[in-house]
């Protein structure tokens, strides 16, 4: 029990410095305006899944994406600096796709409700 609160504690720092880490020390005009929704960390600690999304179409979403890759040791540098732990997590940046998910789950359930209407 303790051990998923330390988990949930790390996952949410990590999200809220590799967050300020991107917006004020990254220089990198291709990653765009970005926010990180949401970090899952391995059982062992080894990696973190970074969740971001990002403002603009689909080719904005992929030219983010491909410039935080390249920054991933940039940004990995500068997390481990601020942790507290002794090895920092390798980074996997990944689209956020909840909110895309959600958007077409209630496009479904709006054509449930014509339907139910005819």
């Amino acid at each position: 029990m303790a051990s998923s609160v330390k988990v949930k504690r790390l996952e949410g720092t990590i999200r809220k410095d590799v967050s300020d880490i991107i917006q004020f020390e990254l220089k990198d005009p291709n990653v765009g305006f970005v926010t990180i929704t949401d970090v899952k960390v391995s059982n062992d600690h080894s990696f973190a899944t970074v969740y971001c999304s990002f403002l603009g179409k689909k080719e904005r979403e992929e030219a983010g994406l491909k410039a935080l890759n390249r920054a991933k040791g940039f940004i990995r540098t500068k997390l481990a600096q601020r942790l507290t732990i002794r090895r920092t997590p390798q980074l996997i940046f990944k689209i956020d796709t909840a909110m895309e998910n959600g958007r077409h789950i209630d496009e479904l359930i709006h054509k449930i409700h014509e339907n139910d209407e005819e």
